[in-house]
């Protein structure tokens, strides 16, 4: 069985997509980033709890900071792409529940009135918005970057809050030159799949 998905764009998505390292100087749009937003807003979670939350970093003095923030390696990268987001949980996502989760809205109340809870879940569901927001980004013929090399107590202090938890920090743009490492070997499906 083939997949319905047009081979180019199973390319573009996934074979062909790699983390990129450097970018053109290219600029991305806020046009860019809402359609991207637009588009994986409906990637499902869990109760549709929606925890990601998006701070684009586009400032020069915001972005230094972050820079300073960076593991060594990630440094040059995040000073140079066009568009730096951080990706993170928000810990209080129950709060949009009732408007996002409109036939069971008691499910606030019901699963996430502990913090431990909440985190739990948001970490969860953040990440597969993660996922999915990086798969946007190249659905929208741009490269990403997506790096948890970072001081992340650090960049909550810096950008967020303690109600929001980092997850990784995405540098965004157009690649530039040798933006790619070779492509690292991938687990064979029999190495992955048991059925029981």
């Amino acid at each position: 069985m083939s997949l319905v998905l047009d081979p180019a764009a199973q390319d573009l998505l996934f074979r062909e997509a790699r983390t990129a390292n450097t970018f053109t100087d290219e600029p991305v749009t806020e046009e860019q980033v809402q359609a991207i937003y637009d588009l994986v807003k409906y990637g499902p979670t869990a109760f549709n709890q929606s925890p990601l939350r998006i701070t684009l970093v586009r400032s020069p003095e915001a972005r230094e900071r972050l820079v300073q923030l960076m593991a060594e390696g990630n440094q040059p990268k995040t000073a140079a792409a066009p568009l730096v987001a951080i990706l993170s949980a928000d810990n209080e996502f129950h709060e949009e529940l009732p408007a996002l989760f409109p036939h069971f809205p008691q499910a606030k109340d019901v699963f996430f009135s502990e913090r431990p809870a909440r985190e739990g879940a948001a970490a969860l569901n953040a990440a597969l918005q993660a996922a999915y927001f990086i798969v946007g980004v190249r659905a929208a013929g741009l490269a990403a970057g997506p790096m948890t090399g970072f001081d992340f107590e650090g960049v909550r202090k810096e950008f967020l809050d303690d109600d929001h938890t980092p997850l990784m920090v995405v540098n965004i743009g157009k690649p530039g030159p040798d933006a790619w490492f070779p492509r690292s070997p991938r687990l064979a499906y029999e190495d992955v799949v048991t059925t029981v």
